[in-house]
């Protein structure tokens, strides 16, 4: 039953993560002109997108690797990694929405860095840089203790949790600095929520649901992958209990 329960939610999550990045496409495309890679504005759309499909999505499904009824029995490593390749790709197309955000702002000569939006995601990339170099060198490299690994994995966790968290924070801001930004006009100005602000409010929103189920099922102990001595009980759930 619970195998079943967690394989609905991993249904759910998909679909909204697929709506997740597909919505901030259209948003871009529809409203905002598409995309390009020139140093335009066209450039800095590329920004969301990929902010969207790897801090969030990208990240959240990484996150969840261990949660898969698969990963409760068996050797470890293969799960290992892929959850540290799928979290570096997760990183790479973050890099590439920082790079062009900046690579726009030095083409337009504009400060980088100075609004709240910006603090939280500069703050939100370097603790994931933090937590992927602290987890490839204490729990993928061999040459970490049982007892530092044991020491260290409540703090990886949280820091796991707190990054999603801040990614989420950091997209809605970011939603929200764009909209101020670009509806300015009085007539189409975003106090009077025309078709594009309600879009993108709709947009932010499902980041917020996605995130929050995907920090459920991460904080959920029934779905977690369990201790030694707990193996023989889930394994004989995930095998008999359908």
């Amino acid at each position: 039953m619970a195998v079943g329960w967690f394989y609905l939610s991993v249904l759910a999550l998909c679909s909204l993560g697929s709506m997740c990045i597909l919505s901030t496409i259209y948003w871009i495309w529809y409203w905002q002109g598409g995309f390009a890679w020139d140093g335009t504005v066209l450039m800095f759309n590329w920004h969301p997108v990929l902010m969207v499909t790897g801090m969030v999505v990208f990240y959240s499904a990484a996150s969840l690797v261990y949660r898969l009824p698969q990963s409760w029995v068996g050797p470890k490593l293969p799960w290992k990694f892929g959850h540290a390749a799928m979290h570096l790709l997760a990183f790479i197309l973050t890099v590439l929405g920082l790079h062009a955000v900046f690579d726009f702002h030095s083409h337009r000569k504009i400060p980088n860095l100075y609004s709240l939006h910006s603090w939280l995601g500069i703050t939100t990339v370097f603790l994931f840089a933090c937590q992927w170099f602290l987890g490839f060198a204490v729990f993928l490299l061999p040459w970490a203790s049982v007892q530092l690994r044991s020491l260290l994995k409540p703090i990886h966790v949280f820091f796991g949790a707190s990054v999603l968290s801040l990614a989420i924070a950091s997209v809605i801001s970011g939603i929200n600095e764009k909209l101020f930004s670009s509806l300015k006009n009085g007539t189409n100005s975003y106090s009077r929520l025309p078709s594009e602000a309600v879009f993108a409010n709709c947009s932010g929103m499902l980041v917020v649901v996605f995130g929050l189920l995907v920090l459920y099922i991460l904080l959920a102990s029934s779905w977690k992958r369990p201790e030694l001595g707990m193996q023989a009980e889930r394994q004989a759930l995930l095998h008999g209990g359908e």
